[in-house]
């Protein structure tokens, strides 16, 4: 074991530290099986990456706010340990690349010095929690969904019943019907209502994008705001409970949703409500700190040479605040990708001229908040210095692209690549389109959607084509006609055609051409709603030939090598282990947690690690016995089936009896000492059991 320490003030936050440096040493001693230590690394933000031996590391950064502080330690960290790069996320996340997994603890800790923690942005957990890129300043938004955002990250930040469900679950907020969050597409959204002068929300549930999408569906169509923290406890509670655990590809809350239905969903979300402690939580808006503006004394006197640009720039990057005054300024970062001596410049001038902070959006872009109008030049001027004053903010020629095969295990294709020609044939031949926030392009390298193409109005997705004579080239497919109509209601995009990747310029082309033609001014999803899929089939469908490629289309975008198809394990959700003992090691760690939650008189974290306990133990035998085990609810009845009904295993009562006692009883200290004692019980039953049936 080595003698890694931390300097962390919070002792929370620094067992979370030495624990990951004491599993990577087990991990290298041989004491940890390989996907167990990959599902304990991925909970702290470390990520496999398509280069062996190196990791990404996702920094998980709220709403996508940052302040400048943080944003200068995000920096040191990334020129210490990476290579100086910074890439944004379609999650407001923050990922640096090629980091020695060694050096992955310490790199927390330098994070958590300014706050800043790797802690659940992967793995099978509640992920970032995003929000419209204009929370608080928004001109349309009936109050500010930060101070509410914040509370469900703190809530659920190493809470217990989210710690190793099925999937990821994704959370997140829009200030507005305009719904810029994206309610549509996650396991929870939550859409700013006020209703008889009460604020609260629209929520929407077990939205989800990759091979299937699904939109998710109303639960509540006001819920006021002190209820939601209840709300999403009985919401995880019900999806780490009866959300598949076997078949990764079949997770997601989306398929529970799928298979049980809306009515059925709400039952058991009910039939949770008295296992969760509290059935109202307060969140105080007024409490959440305000932005602090920078007082200007003199404004300096700039110069702006090319006036063209400058208005171009004003008129596509400029955000509207309803705070009097001023105004936000929007950055387009190509790709989502910055380098570290900018981002400590921008945090510089942030601090002179603005409120201390930047948000990272949905789109992979900056914005700089709380900027005084008469202070536009000056900015604009300062960051024509950083080259981060290019036009088309949100608009068409502003794509969005994951980092496909770049970095990414499951890249097929390459989305940035692509990315940056389509951005180019835009800027060259559709110069109109600078001004477009109607046409919305995004691409991804692989099904899984991490670049969100089935949502866009054009998307691409990564994927392989293959000749006559079995060669393989990288290819795209082509969706078409998604759109986001606001208020959770949205449309996913058509499956039109595949082509080889060499081929999406003239594809873009091609569709932007019929657009401009036959649009006769309505959006593109109206149009393409109006002339159907097959319209488009048919004047792209040449584009799908493969019989006889060129020797160019065998080499993907942004790169010479010729094309091949390298996937590698995936790792967005982790892995289950199935390690009988590892099991009965991990149902021992749980009833510990158990008691120093009971010690501290947080009696439900200490009831819900007593009811995963029993759960893993459950699991283990049956795994040894070759039985499903493809949902909690699955282990249960398995195991009363499989060893209570028959008297192989002797309980009082069912299994289903003691471990579904959980929904029966309020979370009080007797119940907790109960259940902890039947918890610890369960265990010695079960590993008696083993051991008897090993040495039978």
């Amino acid at each position: 074991m080595q003698s890694f320490r931390t300097e962390i003030e919070n002792p929370i936050v620094e067992k979370d530290i030495i624990e990951l440096a004491d599993k990577i040493q087990m991990f290298h001693n041989g004491k940890i099986d390989e996907e167990k230590f990959r599902s304990l690394r991925l909970a702290r933000g470390v990520y496999g990456q398509r280069q062996e031996g190196v990791q990404m590391i996702r920094i998980k950064l709220p709403y996508g706010k940052v302040r400048s502080n943080q944003l200068r330690r995000i920096c040191a960290v990334s020129d210490e340990y990476s290579r100086g790069r910074l890439h944004i996320t379609t999650r407001q996340d923050i990922q640096i690349h090629y980091v020695d997994l060694n050096r992955t603890p310490e790199l927390w800790a330098e994070l958590e010095k300014d706050e800043v923690t790797l802690r659940e942005a992967c793995g099978n957990v509640v992920r970032n929690v995003t929000a419209s890129e204009t929370a608080g300043f928004d001109v349309n938004e009936p109050f500010d969904v930060q101070p509410y955002a914040h509370a469900i990250f703190e809530e659920f930040l190493r809470n217990p019943i989210c710690q190793e469900m099925g999937r990821k679950f994704k959370v997140s907020f829009s200030s507005t019907d305009e719904d810029t969050g994206l309610s549509y597409l996650h396991d929870i959204g939550f859409i700013a209502k006020i209703e008889n002068g009460v604020r609260g929300f629209k929520v929407m549930v077990a939205g989800g994008l990759g091979s299937q999408p699904h939109l998710a569906e109303t639960l509540y169509e006001f819920l006021a705001a002190e209820e939601i923290i209840p709300a999403m406890n009985a919401i995880l509670r019900v999806f780490d409970r009866f959300g598949e655990r076997k078949s990764r590809a079949k997770a997601r809350m989306k398929f529970l949703m799928a298979k049980i239905g809306l009515d059925a969903f709400k039952e058991l979300v009910e039939e949770q409500r008295i296992a969760v402690p509290y059935t109202s939580v307060a969140i105080d808006a007024d409490a959440y700190p305000q932005p602090v503006i920078a007082e200007v004394s003199e404004i300096p006197s700039v110069e702006i040479k090319d006036q063209k640009a400058f208005t171009q720039w004003k008129a596509t990057n400029l955000i509207p605040q309803k705070q009097a005054g001023y105004i936000a300024i929007g950055v387009k970062v190509l790709l989502g990708d910055f380098y570290t001596d900018k981002a400590r410049l921008l945090a510089d001038l942030v601090d002179k001229y603005a409120a201390g902070e930047i948000r990272l959006t949905l789109r992979q872009n900056i914005v700089i908040p709380h900027v005084k109008e008469e202070l536009i030049e000056v900015v604009y001027a300062e960051l024509e210095k950083l080259g981060f004053v290019d036009a088309g903010y949100n608009k068409a020629v502003d794509i969005t692209a994951c980092p496909g095969t770049d970095t990414c295990n499951l890249g097929i294709a390459s989305s940035t690549g692509i990315a940056e020609e389509l951005e180019k044939v835009i800027a060259s031949e559709f110069p109109q389109y600078l001004n477009n926030e109607d046409v919305v392009i995004k691409i991804s390298g692989c099904m899984n959607a991490c670049g969100q193409h089935n949502m866009a109005n054009i998307g691409f997705q990564g994927m392989t084509i293959r000749t006559k004579d079995k060669k393989v080239a990288p290819a795209l497919q082509v969706l078409l006609g998604g759109g986001n109509f606001g208020n959770g209601e949205a449309r996913f995009a058509d499956k039109v055609v595949k082509i080889p990747s060499r081929r999406g310029p003239e594809a873009l082309r091609r569709i932007l051409n019929d657009f401009d033609a036959n649009g006769n001014g309505k959006k593109f999803e109206e149009y393409y709603a109006e002339k159907g899929e097959r319209y488009f089939y048919d004047f792209l469908t040449e584009l799908s030939e493969a019989d006889s490629l060129p020797a160019e289309y065998f080499i993907d975008w942004g790169t010479n090598e010729e094309y091949v198809k390298a996937i590698g394990v995936g790792e967005c959700a982790g892995v289950v282990i199935d390690l009988i003992e590892t099991l009965f090691l991990e149902s021992e760690e749980k009833i510990a947690n158990a008691k120093i939650s009971f010690d501290n008189g947080v009696y439900s974290d200490a009831i819900y690690h007593a009811y995963s306990s029993q759960i893993n133990s459950a699991k283990a035998i049956l795994l040894a016995e070759n039985k499903k085990t493809n949902t909690q609810a699955d282990i249960v009845a398995g195991f009363d089936k499989e060893f209570v009904e028959t008297g192989v295993i002797k309980l009082e009562g069912t299994f289903a009896d003691s471990v579904y006692a959980i929904n029966k009883n309020a979370p009080t200290k007797d119940f907790a000492t109960d259940y902890i004692a039947d918890a610890e019980a369960f265990l010695v039953a079960v590993r008696k059991f083993r051991a008897a049936s090993q040495n039978a």
